[in-house]
């Protein structure tokens, strides 16, 4: 009796067994390669399968999603000798199952490899400045080649990029001092733009400035001009209304005459000046009457000729000229006739 529950105990315990080997879940994002006798025969995609007992079994379980590896870092010599530090990371993704698990030992290994080997060989072909400035370059570049390279492989490369590329101590100063004088260079030229446009508006400000005020000049010139033409046209009426009452025999225009040419003279004597004291004659009333007295007498002239006749003429009487009242020594006002 208890043989026999041994024997059933081992049958199921191998029938437990039979059935995991039998049966294969495939994850997703995997395949798994089937082998035969050790032959690869086919490739299980993501779900449930059933192999054959005891012939077949599963190979090598490959990851089909995309996957990122680290080229690590080296020195690599440029074209014009210099030393730079660079590393890098590849994004690759199998496509083939079969071929990645059977055409490469190690493929990640394998693939590191092929991207250090060929980062020499690029940036060895460039020189330093086309190493920093082009980047965008160097990855076409790598990308190109070694997505050629693993095709056999079944591996597609979807972009390599440089991480870091660091040059050596000496350039990298060199580098800093040359940007501190592009910067600089870069100031005195936009500070020297500034000067230059900030010397043109101040050059244009002054030319308008001279503009309008030759255009002031000009107006007040024309001006000047007009109000000296009107000035002298009623000068010249004054002058000729003037000549006109003379001739009619008006004395008081020649003593209107006089009396202003002798007002602006002291004016302008009041207006001198080195003239720091004006004395005011006492003669002034004294002249203004003298030219009333005259005025006096060629009327009285003129009054005999128009009694007296013609055929008899009689002796002219004169008469004694009317004294006008006389001012203090210190000056006054004149009085008016």
């Amino acid at each position: 009796m208890q043989i026999l529950d041994i024997f059933g105990i081992v049958v199921v315990v191998f029938a437990v067994i039979l059935l995991f080997s039998v049966i294969k879940i495939v994850p997703q994002g995997r395949e798994f390669t089937v082998e035969r006798f050790g032959k690869y025969t086919k490739t299980l995609s993501p779900g449930i399968s059933l192999l054959t007992p005891f012939v077949e079994r599963i190979g090598r379980r490959m990851n089909m999603m995309e996957q990122v590896l680290d080229v690590p870092q080296q020195e690599v010599i440029t074209k014009d000798n210099a030393m730079v530090k660079v590393d890098a990371i590849v994004f690759i993704q199998v496509m083939s199952a079969s071929a990645a698990a059977y055409r490469v030992e190690d493929l990640p290994y394998a693939i590191t490899q092929l991207c250090s080997t060929n980062l020499r060989t690029v940036i060895g072909s460039m020189e330093l400045d086309e190493v920093l400035f082009q980047r965008d370059s160097i990855n076409s570049r790598l990308l190109t080649v070694i997505d050629a390279a693993t095709e056999p492989w079944g591996v597609k490369v979807n972009r390599i990029e440089i991480k870091d590329l660091t040059p050596p101590v000496d350039i990298t100063n060199a580098m800093a001092r040359q940007m501190k004088a592009e910067r600089e260079r870069r100031a005195v030229i936009t500070e020297a733009d500034g000067e230059k446009q900030a010397a043109i508006a101040r050059a244009e400000g002054a030319k308008q400035s001279a503009i309008l005020e030759a255009e002031g000049r000009r107006e007040a010139a024309f001006r000047d001009a007009e109000a000296r033409e009107r000035e002298a046209e009623a000068e010249a009426k004054a002058t000729a209304m003037v000549s006109q009452a003379i001739a009619a025999g008006d004395v008081n225009a020649i003593n209107y005459f006089i009396a202003q040419k002798y007002v602006e003279a002291f004016a302008e004597l009041a207006r001198s000046p080195q003239q720091r004291t004006v004395i005011v004659p006492a003669e002034m009333s004294g002249l203004v009457g003298t030219l009333a007295g005259v005025g006096e007498l060629v009327g009285l002239a003129r009054e005999q000729q128009t009694r007296t006749p013609p055929t008899a003429p009689q002796p002219q009487r004169t008469a004694a000229p009317r004294t006008p009242p006389t001012r203090p020594a210190g000056g006054g006002s004149v009085p008016r006739t």
